[in-house]
């Protein structure tokens, strides 16, 4: 059930609605190097959260048919908290019923889903191609090759923007978290990554090199899922969210955002979890991103550093991002102080912090 606090948020929400304009459109500044509103032509600073899963760790999709009315209260609850952007998953499996066959129920609900961004005055990232269930992952997606796997996720992307081309709530389309390539020239098996609580947030964009360079596969891939959707869609933004490779290996450089891949993409995601004590070295990592395009930290929480640790990272890359999402897992401040415990006292203490960072528009 929810507290009287939550109802609160939704009430609040609802007036803020009311008296709100209409969401204006959001494009990449005549510069480049920002985001503004596409008619006021003020900046835009994305700050907000990954709205994935909920605390119990079931995906968005397997619980927001049945506890729509917890999917509305959250939004509201999210915005309450200052969010003006939330990043939503999208998974492959969800959307493709085949492999030249889009899922119409949930583009339905995708449709939904967007109007419920738009009522609320929050703008969606969409982020595809999720496969963060193996077990619901189906065999023949798995049984492509590298060029009939990319048409699948090309198809599935048309579908997407067929649906979301027309809603100034979309922010931007994330064409894959965290894509990565072989290491080598030795040909993998699995096109997902590693579990983490038992989902899979990696996932390869080819199985063998097969003698090309890595900068070349991603650029083929970028610009055959980005021309895919600019065949239906020429106005919503388009990134990738990568795993920032030089917060971990010195010296490391992007791939996706290297100068020959990141072309048909209009802004750079990366994925920051600051290390205790390593602010400065990170700060350096990030800089790498920094390549003329607006920048936003797609992912970052207290994970492997204080929250004081946490803030001082994201006050001290101001000057390099253009925006930044946490994370909301559907428990309002209130209800994780009252859930208590390690893990409830720091979501609350960092919500309260996030909330107090939110920039004024």
């Amino acid at each position: 059930m929810r507290s009287w606090l939550g109802l609160w948020a939704i009430a609040m929400g609802l007036l803020h609605i009311a008296a709100a304009d209409p969401m204006e459109w959001i494009q990449v500044s005549k510069e480049g190097k920002d985001f503004v509103r596409e008619k006021s032509q003020q900046r835009f600073i994305a700050w907000g959260f990954n709205y994935d899963r909920d605390d119990s760790g079931r995906l968005l999709e397997d619980y927001r048919d049945k506890d729509w009315d917890t999917v509305a209260a959250d939004f509201a609850e999210m915005k309450e908290l200052g969010a003006n952007l939330v990043r939503i998953h999208l998974q492959l499996p969800k959307f493709m019923a085949g492999p030249e066959t889009p899922n119409a129920a949930n583009l339905q609900r995708l449709e939904k889903l967007l109007q419920l961004a738009e009522e609320n005055g929050l703008y969606l990232d969409l982020t595809g191609l999720g496969c963060y269930l193996k077990h619901e992952v189906p065999a023949w997606y798995d049984s492509l090759t590298e060029s009939a796997r990319w048409e699948v996720q090309a198809r599935f992307w048309q579908a997407i923007a067929k649906v979301a081309k027309e809603s100034p709530a979309v922010f931007c389309y994330d064409l894959m978290n965290e894509p990565i390539l072989p290491g080598g020239e030795a040909k993998e098996s699995e096109w997902l990554g590693g579990e983490l609580d038992g989902k899979s947030y990696v996932q390869r964009i080819t199985l063998d090199l097969a003698g090309r360079g890595r900068e070349e596969v991603a650029r083929q891939w970028v610009a055959k899922l980005s021309a895919a959707i600019r065949e239906v869609d020429q106005r919503h933004l388009l990134t990738v969210g990568v795993i920032p490779w030089a917060q971990f290996f010195k010296g490391a450089k992007p791939i996706f955002y290297a100068p020959q891949v990141h072309g048909p993409l209009d802004f750079v995601s990366v994925h920051f979890y600051p290390k205790s004590g390593e602010r400065d070295a990170t700060l350096e990592a990030l800089k790498v991103y920094d390549i003329g395009k607006p920048l936003v930290i797609e992912e970052i929480f207290p994970l492997h550093a204080s929250i004081p640790e946490t803030e001082a990272f994201i006050e001290a890359s101001r000057p390099h991002c253009d925006g930044w999402l946490s994370f909301y897992w559907g428990k309002t401040i209130a209800e994780s102080e009252a859930a208590g415990g390690i893990k409830g006292t720091l979501i609350a203490d960092w919500l309260k912090h996030f909330r107090s960072k939110a920039p004024k528009f």
